[in-house]
């Protein structure tokens, strides 16, 4: 008998007749899980289920992939584009052809006014490559602004920023593979169970075959922390003072591969003289870990036969993210583990295809990860775009980051948004809502037309979702993999490729450069241009056949490459994409320029994911089951801390920083320390109301991880009122 009951009530899985199977790629985070998508009799998506083919997930998807056939009659989709003369009207319907007319008229119009950059434009990590390859032609090629960037910013900038300064390029080196030969794994700011299940299944299933030591830091007590063998709860922030203090042991007792060193690195003496002054000793009053422990991971790691790292936003979202990427290569270059089996730098991407974007979208440079910079580069894409090379800027513009302050200042008077919904994912919300009402003119590109940044468009372009769609993605691994068109898109919504293509038609130069008609002309395209002596991104032996017979190929993939499989390491032969062709160690030092708590504001305030959710719930909060799990915004608070406050579990409270304020449900956990809260990120007017957002002086990319607030007691009925208002999807 259960609860009082005697007869209980079974549960019921409905059955979905499945007629035909259709192969995708997942469109969540960045593992690239290979998904079917079922279609019943009557044509309609009724399920979907992991292919137990794909050398990635082998069946297997998380809650959001299994899920996921839910988005395609999901609420609020766009389903019509929508236009309006001021924003305090409402929206009307429109034709795509009034639409697209007026948003490139008033693009010129802008343009003509103020200057050709005073017209930005921010992408996303969402869409297929195609579309980001389509878009950087647009951009770069016919619209003219220097100021374009992505959302990609927010969260992988570092990780490209730290990878080009050691290595001279961008990529990971590493892959899933790696787990099956590593013998020890560092895990640096990344919770595997919760952002990117099955990658944490790879490595769960690795470790049980053969087990090796798993060090996690984390200043919380993630999942992932609680199946380590070592957890370091670090003063966050802190990340460089730890690695400075391990490569300082490292060096002091003789434990690095000085043969690996002399032969392919350059800096060692001048990193040698940096880190002689992390003596552990003085290191464990910075970053909270005992000097023992620092001399016991360091020798761990040095002397294991390979030994990885791996990381996500706890060191990527910092204002010494880039420094925190560049020594995690120091790490592994001094000790011999780049380029070899279990032996690597592994990024762990955050959205589905920022792999794509960083590759191909053109917004921190060219096509295949050209530089503006590079006269050479400039050239070869002009002559294959047949556009004159002066029409290209010769150094990089404004990351997302930057362009939303130089609204503030006027310098940018409109803003094209695609698949990115600041409002919600952007620090110092306050901040950038008063940036928003300053815009003359704001298109915003999406699947919703309920996603919180549409208050203040002037045109809305509703978009196709993703498998009403074709085209590529790239995972972590550097693996590109397949989606194929399942349905059509909802109502008059339109493939992200359409509207570029189109949108292109009504400027100067979109008459001279060829845009493809499909996806895949596109991909030819982006093979044609891999292809170069040195060049690592070569995509040229792919072909959406073949990706699909594989279930996703790595790259580099040359033309000549025999059977399916890419090479799934980078930099195995020693030899890097810089100009001697040596990996160079970068000296870190640490700046303390955080904000910290203080009397005022006495604690940590921590960001991050939750399994059920994915950015910022324009998505997941339309789906039912992965809603219900995490219906509403809540805080973790030690205890402790709850009790000295007199908060009760599962009461709501506000916090307040020096930038605004959020209301949150209390849940009481030993996951936090005494003087941290943690808040999930997906929430509109929540976390990001406080975060201060220092940016990295390398990668422009925020500091979400380190702001401090108080907090206070709320009326819990009003407080009610709000949580309910906010919970409308």
């Amino acid at each position: 008998m259960l609860f009082g009951r005697k007869k209980r009530k079974p549960i019921l899985i409905p059955a979905k007749k499945v007629k035909e199977w259709k192969y995708t790629t997942c469109n969540y985070c960045s593992t690239g899980c290979s998904i079917e998508i079922g279609l019943g009799e009557d044509g309609r998506i009724v399920s979907s289920r992991g292919h137990a083919g794909a050398d990635v997930n082998r069946g297997k998807l998380c809650i959001k992939g299994i899920l996921e056939h839910d988005l395609f009659h999901s609420p609020g989709r766009g389903s019509q584009p929508l236009m309006r003369a001021t924003k305090q009207e409402k929206f009307q319907p429109a034709s795509w052809d009034q639409a697209l007319d007026t948003s490139a008229a008033k693009i010129r119009e802008i343009q003509q006014k103020y200057g050709r950059d005073s017209f930005a434009v921010v992408s996303t990590g969402q869409l297929l490559t195609e579309e980001f390859y389509t878009l950087g032609k647009l951009v770069r090629g016919c619209i003219g602004t220097n100021n374009y960037d992505g959302n990609t910013t927010l969260c992988m900038a570092s990780a490209v920023s730290g990878y080009k300064r050691s290595f001279g390029s961008d990529g990971p080196p590493g892959c899933y593979d790696d787990f099956e030969h590593t013998e020890c794994l560092m895990a640096f700011g990344s919770n595997l169970p919760e952002q990117h299940p099955i990658i944490y299944w790879r490595l769960k299933e690795a470790r049980e075959k053969r087990h090796f030591p798993m060090i996690v830091i984390d200043p919380r007590v993630t999942m992932l922390a609680q199946f380590a063998d070592i957890h370091l709860p670090i003063t966050p922030g802190t990340d460089c003072v730890l690695i400075n203090a391990m490569l300082h042991v490292i060096f002091s007792e003789g434990l690095q591969d000085q043969a690996y060193i002399d032969a392919h690195t350059n800096g060692f003496e001048a990193l040698k003289a940096t880190v002689a002054d992390y003596d552990p000793i003085q290191a464990q009053h910075i970053c909270g870990i005992d000097e023992d422990m620092i001399r016991h991971v360091a020798r761990l790691y040095a002397k294991a036969g390979s030994a990885m790292s791996i990381w996500t936003m706890g060191i990527n979202q910092s204002t010494h993210g880039s420094d925190g990427v560049a020594n995690i290569n120091n790490l592994n270059l001094v000790t011999g583990n780049i380029g070899k089996p279990g032996g690597t730098s592994l990024s762990i991407t955050g959205q589905c295809n920022a792999m794509g974007t960083r590759e191909w979208s053109s917004c921190s440079g060219l096509p295949g990860y050209r530089a503006l910079e590079n006269t050479q580069h400039r050239r070869e894409i002009a002559n294959f775009w047949g556009v004159d090379e002066s029409f290209f800027p010769e150094k990089r513009g404004l990351t997302q980051t930057d362009i939303f302050p130089a609204i503030e200042s006027g310098e940018i008077r409109g803003l094209w948004l695609v698949a990115t919904n600041p409002l919600t994912s952007m620090a110092n919300q306050p901040r950038i809502r008063k940036m928003f009402e300053k815009l003359e003119f704001l298109i915003v590109q999406d699947v919703y037309e309920d996603v919180e940044t549409n208050e203040y468009a002037d045109v809305f372009l509703p978009a196709a979702v993703w498998a009403e769609k074709e085209g590529c993605h790239t995972n972590t691994e550097r693996r590109v993999n397949l989606t194929r068109n399942v349905i059509a898109p909802y109502g008059d919504s339109k493939p992200d490729f359409w509207i570029f293509n189109q949108m292109a038609k009504r400027f100067e130069n979109g008459s001279i450069i060829h845009f493809p008609e499909t996806p895949e002309g596109a991909f030819e395209e982006m093979k044609q241009l891999s292809i170069g002596a040195g060049r690592t991104l070569d995509i040229s032996g792919m072909s959406y056949d073949k990706i699909e017979q594989a279930r996703g190929i790595q790259w580099p993939y040359p033309k000549d490459a025999e059977g399916l499989k890419g090479d799934p390491r980078l930099y195995s032969n020693g030899v890097f994409q810089t100009p001697d062709g040596r990996a160079n160690l970068i000296s870190v030092k640490f700046r303390d320029n955080n904000e910290k708590p203080d009397d005022n504001y006495p604690f940590w305030c921590n960001s991050g994911r939750v399994v059920e959710h994915f950015h910022t719930r324009t998505r997941t909060g339309k789906i039912g089951n992965c809603n219900k799990f995490s219906p509403t915004p809540y805080m973790e608070i030690n205890p402790d801390a709850a009790e000295s406050l007199g908060i009760e579990h599962q009461t709501y409270v506000r916090l307040v920083s020096r930038r605004g304020d959020a209301v949150v449900l209390a849940q009481l956990t030993h996951r936090v320390p005494r003087d941290m809260v943690f808040i999930p990120f997906h929430f509109h007017d929540c976390v990001n109301r406080l975060t201060l957002g220092l940016l990295d002086p390398h990668s422009r990319q925020p500091a979400f991880k380190q702001c401090a607030v108080r907090i206070e007691q709320v009326n819990q009925a009003e407080a009610a009122q709000l949580n309910l208002e906010r919970r409308s999807f």
